[in-house]
């Protein structure tokens, strides 16, 4: 990370994924892209701690709902659920 918080090119970043539809257009989804500083954080810790941060996102997107989730490696982490 730089001094301003930037990630930098050394920096493991980890993603959590989230399907994500609307609640009064459910054939309306897509994919939401939350990224993190990955240190020493695995994808099964992300995973453990993602609820609260569903939570969280909910919180400020109250027409959608969370149908899934799942945590990747930034790049590997594909586009699809």
């Amino acid at each position: 990370m730089t001094a301003g918080g930037q990630p930098t090119e050394d920096d493991h970043m980890i993603e959590l994924i989230l399907s994500v539809c609307m609640i009064t257009q459910p054939q309306s989804c897509r994919n939401v892209h939350l990224t993190y500083a990955a240190d020493r954080l695995t994808a099964n810790q992300c995973m453990m701690a993602a609820q609260p941060q569903v939570a969280e996102w909910l919180t400020t997107h109250p027409r959608w709902q969370v149908r899934r989730w799942r945590c990747g490696m930034v790049g590997d982490a594909g586009h699809e659920i």
